[in-house]
């Protein structure tokens, strides 16, 4: 299967990757199976994935939440080694395309103290995201092997 096809698979075809990366062999090894169950589990126990309620939780820690899965997969990219390939060119595509613009956005107002100004936006804005996060961790489940998908076992 050709990443374009995998891709597909997902509905992602959205990301911008270069052609030539489309056309390659989607062949995850073991180090990228780690790498994408060791995320699988962060997206899963996040506001990532998690529904947020209109009137629990704190925009802030949401917020916070959802920028931490950069240092997260850093770290993973930097434990799985090279070996991670199809996992890197997976996580780093969502990080820069999908949850940069959203973290950079809202990381500017928050600094500017008029997150709670803006909480309707926002929260329309983060269920929007999670809706990718939630397709993505999907993904990463795939790529992992998972047999039973944890994403839909709670109603």
């Amino acid at each position: 299967m050709k990443w374009r096809d995998w891709l597909e698979n997902w509905g992602m075809t959205s990301l911008k990757i270069k052609l030539g990366v489309l056309e390659t062999e989607w062949k995850p090894q073991d180090p990228d199976r780690n790498a994408a169950w060791e995320m699988y589990v962060e997206l899963l126990t996040r506001i990532t994935t998690q529904p947020l309620p209109e009137e629990s939780g704190d925009d802030v820690t949401a917020l916070t939440s959802v920028y931490q899965i950069f240092p997260i997969t850093r770290q993973v990219l930097r434990s799985q080694g090279r070996g991670a390939m199809e996992f890197a060119k997976l996580a780093v595509v969502i990080l820069n395309q999908k949850v940069r613009p959203f973290t950079s956005k809202w990381h500017r107002i928050k600094e500017e103290g008029k997150l709670a100004e803006h909480h309707t936006e926002f929260r329309r804005e983060l269920a929007a995201l999670q809706a990718v996060l939630l397709i993505y961790t999907q993904m990463l489940g795939d790529m992992a092997g998972v047999e039973e998908d944890l994403t839909s076992l709670e109603e």
